[in-house]
């Protein structure tokens, strides 16, 4: 088993924690990880993508030109990854910030209200923790616990307040795209 993962978006949407929190479930997992974090000088604002592949075996290259698993945060994101995306693959969009549907029919799309579901949390900086949630549908290696358990292990001191809220916005992502799951063709 091997799943490569694109997860892109603006600097400031938790693109690049989100996949590190992703790697490190997999990894407690005693599962092969790389992470490569890639972003524009402006950070905040600008964009950033990571790119996460997760194996039950030695990782011959962390390198991915088509991924079967992505996020997109944003438009731009949108428009770029589902070009990429492998036939058959699984894109969680944030409906939230994408303004039309998607151009293929070879794939899963699951658009998923992200920011929406962050503010009733009541955070909007849990976008990224609701598309990973949603993302788990598609990527039954790695579950929802296990991304708890890697933000307890994982997330600084000073930010160990924000766990339950966390926890929270994986779980409804996840199950928001459940219920999607069956409604979108592929």
């Amino acid at each position: 088993m091997q799943k490569e993962i694109i997860i892109a978006g603006f600097g400031g949407q938790g693109v690049l924690f989100g996949g590190q929190v992703l790697a490190y479930a997999a990894m407690d997992n005693n599962l092969d990880v790389t992470w490569i974090p890639s972003y524009g000088p402006e950070m905040r604002g600008g964009t950033a993508n990571c790119t996460v592949v997760i194996a039950d075996h030695e990782i011959g290259s962390p390198l991915v030109k088509n991924p079967p698993l992505a996020i997109a945060l944003n438009l731009p994101s949108f428009d770029k990854y589902e070009s990429t995306l492998a036939s058959g693959g699984t894109l969680i969009v944030n409906k939230s910030m994408v303004d039309h549907n998607q151009r293929r029919d070879d794939i899963h799309v699951i658009f998923v209200p992200c920011n929406e579901i962050a503010e009733e949390i009541g955070d909007r900086k849990l976008v990224n923790m609701v598309a990973i949630g949603a993302l788990l549908t598609a990527l039954p290696e790695v579950k929802v616990e296990d991304v708890e358990k890697a933000l307890e292990g994982h997330l600084p001191a000073r930010h160990k307040h924000l766990l339950p809220k966390n926890f929270e916005a994986l779980k409804q992502g996840y199950e928001y795209a459940q219920k999607e799951w069956d409604k979108v063709p592929a």
